[in-house]
């Protein structure tokens, strides 16, 4: 997996904020700018024999121009604007086409000040990125529940288990997925030395080639789905041994949640670094903004089209899945390479997450995590979602597009049964449910996750990072660690806010 005023009014000269600004350089720079523009469009004017309201207009249509304008209010997109922000640059705005902020994190609210996530909720050892964000924002941390026996269901066949906060497949296959994962750098993964070699292969090509038992299919199997949103023969091998690369290059951290990436959970839910980061960012961040169409891009000035009006700046930051970058018309089009990347982006992992909300979280009293596993069917992984003092039971789960009804109600009984035979019938009675389908929640959510095919990344990596013209593309997928995550999604704001300042500093340092 909120809603903030919409005004459209923005501030776009440096020189009309106000005077408090933390970093005086970064302030210094803008002033040359803007002298320096100001004193080419009068030397334009008096060239030109034209009035000094001529040259007045021109000055004002200057100042209409923003330094940096930002697609998405995401995690990426935020923290970005919130960098610029830091560095004393106020002439940007940010551009959401959501009534909403949060991107692909999303609270479902319970009551009594408890949520649910509907979205991205975890963390785990080495995301850094998010981590700190938290703390800098006051947002609390506490660990999953994950105490007591995992469920597994085939037909009639109801297994418990202790698992030991783990999830997917481990052993000897782990191992050596973890060491050929060193080698598969996680922000380039067509890098490898041996990368044309490993993008041949799926992954459910590879692990067919290691004599796993039928238990050790089913768990790399459910893991790949969960963290990659398609089955292993979906996913390019070089792509899974980057996303491990990210974890330290150790499998269990990447799959576990004990001392794994999904170890951690956001007290009041991940959406709330948004909200509060948004909030802080005031009126700069437009809702119900989407941009239609980017002109320009290869001047000096960018035009952005949007449902609110033309938005000029010099420079953009695109904080969107590349997949979402294709809806917008470029003019003139892009490059061939980057606009392949933006056409073959996988854009078909949408995902299904629902939430079923007891008087209390009855299981733990049994034995139990919540957590259950049926070899077929529409549950994917159910987990114990509760907030960190128990006082309600929650229950999410990842279900398989298309095989839950669309209507609430039937899915809600058709999970409830399932839950019913793994803990019991308390299952059959909850007080609430939640259920957001990504693929239909709006057009701008698209694909949640990233099932790169093999392939892919020996053929279009390469134009993934590289800017066009004036724009600088973010967002998780173009992260060098945790890609994917919203630890990367973090990440990628904070280089695309460098990358920004650093290219405004250029021409400034030259006059």
């Amino acid at each position: 997996m909120i809603k903030h005023a919409n005004t459209r009014e923005e501030a776009t000269d440096a020189d009309a904020v106000p005077a408090k600004i933390p970093n005086p350089d970064a302030a210094t720079l803008t002033r040359r700018q803007l002298l320096g523009l100001a004193a080419a469009a009068g030397a334009a004017a008096l060239a030109a024999g034209t009035s000094r309201t001529a040259g007045a207009a021109v000055a004002s249509a200057q100042r209409d121009v923003l330094d940096v304008a930002i697609i998405g209010a995401g995690l990426a997109g935020l923290t970005a604007a919130r960098d610029l922000k830091r560095a004393g640059c106020e002439s940007f705005v940010v551009l959401e086409a959501r009534d909403r902020v949060g991107g692909r994190t999303y609270n479902h609210e319970l009551g009594h000040n408890v949520i649910s996530e509907a979205g991205g909720q975890w963390i785990g050892p080495g995301q850094t990125a998010i981590a700190d964000l938290g703390s800098e924002l006051g947002v609390d941390t506490f660990n999953t529940y994950y105490q007591g026996k995992t469920v597994f269901l085939a037909g009639d066949i109801r297994v418990a288990q202790d698992l030991q906060g783990g999830v997917g497949g481990s052993g000897a296959v782990a191992r050596k997925l973890g060491a050929m994962a060193r080698g598969v750098p996680s922000g380039a993964p067509w890098k490898a030395s041996n990368a044309t070699e490993l993008d041949k292969l799926s992954l459910g090509a590879w692990l067919a080639q290691q004599g796993l038992t039928n238990e050790e299919k089913f768990s790399f199997s459910i893991a790949a789905t969960l963290s990659l949103g398609a089955p292993p023969a979906q996913l390019g091998l070089l792509h899974y041994l980057s996303v491990i690369n990210s974890a330290n290059s150790d499998y269990d951290t990447l799959e576990r949640i004990k001392d794994g990436a999904q170890e951690t959970r956001f007290v009041g839910g991940s959406q709330l670094l948004s909200i509060r980061m948004a909030h802080d960012l005031g009126d700069k961040v437009r809702m119900s903004c989407p941009v239609r169409k980017i002109s320009g891009w290869d001047r000096e000035i960018v035009a952005l089209h949007t449902d609110q009006g033309v938005v000029r700046a010099r420079r953009v930051i695109a904080a969107l899945n590349p997949a979402l970058c294709n809806q917008i018309v470029f003019d003139p089009p892009l490059p061939n390479g980057r606009a392949q990347v933006q056409r073959l982006w996988p854009g078909h992992a949408p995902m299904r997450k629902t939430a079923h909300v007891y008087a209390r979280p009855f299981w733990r009293n049994d034995g139990l995590n919540a957590q259950v596993m049926p070899l077929d069917g529409p549950l994917i992984w159910s987990v114990d979602n509760s907030p960190p003092d128990g006082s309600v039971g929650v229950i999410s789960a990842f279900v398989r597009p298309g095989y839950l009804p669309a209507d609430p109600k039937a899915a809600e009984r058709e999970l409830s049964a399932i839950y019913a035979r793994a803990l019991g019938d308390q299952a059959l009675h909850p007080t609430q449910y939640h259920d957001l389908d990504w693929g239909r929640a709006d057009p701008w959510s698209m694909s949640c996750i990233n099932p790169m095919p093999p392939g892919f990344w020996t053929k279009w990596g390469q134009y993934l990072h590289p800017s066009a013209g004036r724009l600088i593309w973010s967002g998780t997928e173009t992260a060098d660690v945790w890609a994917g995550a919203m630890d990367g999604a973090v990440r990628s704001g904070h280089r695309a806010a460098l990358q920004a300042l650093n290219a405004l500093a250029q021409p400034a340092q030259e006059a």
